[in-house]
């Protein structure tokens, strides 16, 4: 295999042009470059089939691994990547959790550690997350928590999984207080990612991963809207390189802030304040991530005209696209506003009660401002309830 060293600089594009660390066959793939845990990410068409001799090329020895997957997700993929796993000599165990965000509680996350002692599994174990975005934080908070922290491996089947949330090492479960409350940083050792699993997905959890897609665009790389804009979602043939490319963003903006204390990884939250207030608004799996985000991208989109100068001719870009892929644009009245601001405010994004919010000055650049109030929150949040056609420019 090839690895490449994606050159994405911030700001910048990614690239695919300097070889680094390993030769054999060819994928696309990215180096996650981190001081203390660099990890590559490899992204192939077929890797799950292989996913065992993947990982023994990669230096993990096991032999015990413990699979968290959700029943769903095991049902169509469990079956060809245990058998790759005990192929290549590992002794893996499966262990499943109801599919939907409901699983990601402290609650399943202690019942899947009980499961994993009583089958064996000790510090050598390794975790191996596959499934979405879901599984993988809690099978990654599973894997820091026990016994004091064993390494583990993403294995994601879901867009929002494959372009955003496997890499970055975020792990984490919700609280009836919010989404994410409680968790920590621990970084996956290898990420495999096969485009052939989306094929499985159904219409609706296809289409809302590539909110996470679209923000990547407008926040660090304007030229992949282009290629979302060409991309037809009711193909399932999604690029590799389209993968690797949005991974790559990701990879640059982790590395210069790992644990979230700067500015910059805080880049990566465009859309995710108001809509993670919106998510967490309703019962966790009525509202999918994506759609979510959808909103909170819309709502950001009319900060940033405000707060950013940004082109109202750039946001009508921006709302056709997310339209092209079914994605949501209008809140729901049955989700107040009242609602909404009480679960952002206790969102762990706002730093000492400051509002940060992300906004954009032009597509592809976003920055950090605190002139962002309150109020302007709660006016973003009502302009979701208006019709996004209002924004049909001609560009």
């Amino acid at each position: 295999m090839t690895f490449w060293k994606s050159t994405y600089d911030l700001p910048g594009r990614w690239t695919r042009q300097v070889p680094h660390m390993f030769h054999a066959q060819s994928m696309p793939s990215v180096y996650v470059e981190l001081v203390n845990s660099p990890y590559p990410v490899h992204v192939e068409l077929g890797l799950l089939a292989r996913a065992g001799e993947s990982m023994k090329n990669a230096g993990i020895s096991g032999p015990r691994i413990a699979v968290i997957s959700d029943e769903t997700v095991a049902r169509l993929h469990a079956g060809t990547l245990m058998a790759s796993l005990e192929a290549a000599g590992f002794l893996p165990t499966l262990h499943t959790v109801t599919p939907g965000e409901a699983s990601k509680s402290m609650t399943q996350a202690e019942t899947l550690c009980r499961e994993m002692i009583r089958s064996g599994h000790d510090r050598k174990s390794f975790v191996v997350a596959l499934g979405g975005g879901v599984v993988g934080d809690l099978a990654g908070f599973v894997a820091s928590i026990f016994l004091r922290g064993i390494p583990f491996v993403q294995v994601p089947t879901t867009i929002v999984a494959q372009v955003d949330s496997s890499v970055g090492g975020k792990t984490g479960v919700n609280v009836g207080e919010g989404k994410n409350l409680l968790g920590t940083f621990h970084q996956p050792l290898l990420v495999l990612i096969d485009p052939e699993t989306l094929c499985t997905l159904p219409d609706r959890e296809f289409c809302e991963g590539f909110a996470e897609a679209i923000k990547h665009a407008l926040i660090r790389d304007s030229s992949m809207l282009e290629a979302l804009e060409a991309f037809n979602p009711s193909n399932r043939d999604v690029p590799p390189d389209l993968i690797a490319r949005n991974i790559a963003i990701k990879a640059r903006v982790v590395e210069a802030d790992p644990h979230e204390k700067k500015d910059i990884r805080a880049l990566l939250n465009f859309g995710h304040t108001i809509g993670h207030g919106i998510e967490a608004s309703v019962p966790y799996g009525q509202m999918l991530h994506g759609e979510a985000i959808s909103l909170g991208i819309r709502a950001a989109l009319f900060l940033s005209e405000r707060h950013a100068n940004l082109s109202p001719t750039d946001t009508a870009k921006v709302i056709r696209l997310l339209e092209k892929y079914h994605l949501p644009l209008v809140l729901s009245s049955d989700i107040t506003t009242a609602r909404v601001m009480e679960k952002l405010a206790r969102d762990k994004k706002f730093s000492a009660g400051a509002i940060r919010f992300v906004v954009l000055d032009s597509l592809g650049s976003a920055k950090v401002v605190d002139t962002v109030t309150a109020e302007n929150l709660r006016e973003a949040i009502e302009h979701l309830r208006t019709d996004p056609t209002d924004y049909a420019i001609t560009v």
